[in-house]
């Protein structure tokens, strides 16, 4: 296993909106054959927000998440991983059910509560299709995405009782110490999926030192008891995968994450990203790793094991 590489793909999540690009998936059938075709592409696990089908706006409840869940479980033998992000605007406990509902092998976790900067993004777009998308994005001028440490421990002791694994998002190396503390109280159990995000404004900037202070501090903390993973926001995304995959990490792509496919070209699907990322990998020399091979490198439960 040690050659080979998982690519999760976040198919949607809640940073982009609908004006921003027409390929940006939606309704529970665009979300489940986005997540699909992803798969086919060579991505082992597909990450999962859901949506408002009328109008894009994100939506944490179970009974929007159901349909595509069913689906995708139907079609693929994709690891499945939930969001517990959610939104910034949504509380907790809103953010949580659909984890606690589905109790799916993976489940995101933001490592911390953080300054959450979309607003820069109001200045590519003389108008919006919907008035929530420029609201939200206004909104993050003056917003923290909220994560305490009560918050974390609630939902490692929610999902652990479900046998779900996390993918520990950490923003900044702050981030990883707050993960090496719940580790020694042992409420991570090993191997710990530590996906670094760079390039969100508010967290950790995507030059390559970032990179290597992410990954030298995670050695430090965790030695061989973690496995890495990075994500690049908007057009850091394959320079950071080339770097991270380089020195012996696993990648993240997907429309959540960048809306392009080369510069100046809205990537046509979250395929078209995996793609771009196994051309990348396989240059390297790696092997992409198979559903199974990642459940058998991050240990997880299996798919016969959740709720949908």
């Amino acid at each position: 296993m040690a050659n080979k590489v998982i690519i999760t793909c976040a198919v949607t999540g809640s940073i982009h909106t609908p004006t921003m690009s027409p390929h940006l998936p939606v309704t529970a059938q665009e979300i489940a054959d986005a997540a699909i075709g992803a798969a086919e592409a060579g991505a082992a696990i597909v990450h999962l927000h859901a949506r408002n089908p009328a109008d894009g706006r994100p939506d944490q409840s179970p009974e929007a998440f159901q349909p595509f869940l069913k689906i995708i479980k139907q079609r693929s033998n994709c690891v499945v991983n939930i969001t517990t992000g959610g939104a910034p605007s949504m509380t907790i406990e809103e953010r949580l059910k659909p984890c606690a509902t589905f109790k799916p092998e993976v489940a995101s976790l933001n490592m911390g509560s953080m300054n959450f900067g979309l607003f820069p993004m109001m200045a590519r777009y003389k108008e919006f299709k919907h008035a929530w998308e420029k609201e939200a994005l206004e909104a993050s001028r003056d917003r923290v995405f909220k994560n305490t440490f009560k918050d974390i421990e609630g939902i490692l002791t929610t999902c652990a009782e479900n046998g779900t694994r996390f993918e520990i998002e950490c923003y900044d190396i702050g981030h990883l110490y707050t993960l090496a503390h719940f580790v020694d109280r042992g409420l991570v159990k090993p191997p710990f999926f530590v996906q670094s995000v760079f390039g969100i404004l508010g967290g950790i900037g995507p030059h390559p030192e970032d990179v290597l202070h992410m990954k030298r501090t995670a050695d430090r903390l965790f030695g061989d008891s973690y496995r890495w993973s990075v994500l690049g926001a908007g057009r850091n995304q394959m320079p950071i995968i080339t770097l991270a995959a380089a020195m012996g990490g696993n990648v993240r792509v997907g429309l959540e994450d960048s809306l392009w496919d080369g510069p100046g070209k809205l990537a046509e699907s979250n395929a078209a990203q995996v793609r771009r990322a196994r051309q990348i990998l396989e240059g390297l020399g790696l092997e992409i790793a198979t559903p199974d091979d990642a459940r058998a490198i991050l240990q997880l439960k299996g798919g016969d094991r959740v709720e949908f």
